[in-house]
């Protein structure tokens, strides 16, 4: 999976961080309270997220919703995959990673190993 360019990762962090559907226009407002983005931008931008499978779109009256297609932890997790299967030694990757984490990254990445080692016993 790709890295989102700014736009692109601008429209789908509100979508992840509201939870729900949104039209162009809800995110075009939102964004406008930081910088003046118009319309046709923020709906162009929303029809390539919808055609790299990022988001789906079901249209009410005249407006598509989108909705994120994956959380941004599946997709955060789906760079992380890319990346480790793009280099040859995917071992030294992951040790260089973690010693570049902070103490309480280390122990996210433990509690997760941990819960997913219970959920293969089980």
């Amino acid at each position: 999976m790709r890295r989102l360019g700014e736009l692109e990762a601008e429209i789908m962090y509100r979508l992840w961080a509201w939870g729900r559907s949104a039209t162009a226009r809800d995110v075009m407002t939102d964004l406008n309270k930081k910088r003046p983005i118009a319309y046709s931008t923020v709906k162009t931008v929303a029809d390539i997220l919808y055609q790299k499978g990022l988001l789906t779109r079901q249209k009410e009256g005249r407006a598509w919703v989108y909705t994120p297609t994956c959380t941004r932890q599946e997709y955060t997790a789906s760079l992380m995959r890319d990346a480790l299967g793009e280099n040859p030694d995917p071992a030294g990757a992951l040790a260089s990673f973690v010693q570049q984490i902070s103490g309480a990254e280390a122990e996210a990445l433990r509690s997760a190993l941990r819960a997913v080692k219970r959920r293969s016993e089980a």
